[in-house]
């Protein structure tokens, strides 16, 4: 008897998270061709492939996931994955695409905005993206040394030329 998808979506996230992402990949892509409209598996098969530093094969995965309809939580992290997996790819418009579309849907997901802060480093907005990434430190750290000088790292994120002379 074969087994139920979930249980073999299951079995296969378990091998991903065990370091055995070739044999999780063999079974991901026999549930992708099985149940092609699942975003879930969609979403997993992208996945692996990212750890697998196959990122050319898991975009269109990614984007299958996205337009199955995921649960918010794996929509996040479809989109990030996707924006990441398009960064990385060099392909920076369409990662700044699904960034911006991200963080329309997900205004609060820090992990969205420093993965966005480092394309716009990519794409040469270095002030900008040190800004974000100051801004997003100071919003989560629990150090209480960063947040001692929490009010000044945030005047500075807004004027990083902030008491330097301009040239």
């Amino acid at each position: 008897m074969t087994e139920v998808p979930e249980a073999r979506l299951s079995r296969a996230v378990r091998l991903r998270e065990d370091g055995e992402p070739v044999r999780a990949r063999e079974l991901l892509l026999a549930l992708r061709a099985e149940f092609p409209a699942d975003p879930l598996i969609a979403y997993q098969t992208a996945w692996v492939h990212d750890v697998l530093e196959l990122e050319e094969e898991a975009v269109p995965h990614y984007r299958a996931a996205i337009a199955g309809g995921l649960p918010d939580e794996q929509m996040r992290d479809a989109m990030l994955g996707l924006g990441s997996t398009l960064r990385v790819l060099g392909r920076d418009d369409e990662a700044a695409e699904v960034f911006a579309e991200g963080l329309r849907r997900f205004p609060g997901h820090r992990p969205l905005r420093v993965f966005q802060a480092m394309l716009r480093h990519n794409a040469g907005d270095s002030r900008e993206a040190v800004a974000d990434l100051l801004r997003v430190l100071v919003e989560s750290t629990g150090d209480p040394d960063i947040r001692q000088y929490g009010r000044a790292i945030s005047a500075y994120a807004e004027d990083l030329d902030r008491g330097r002379p301009h040239p």
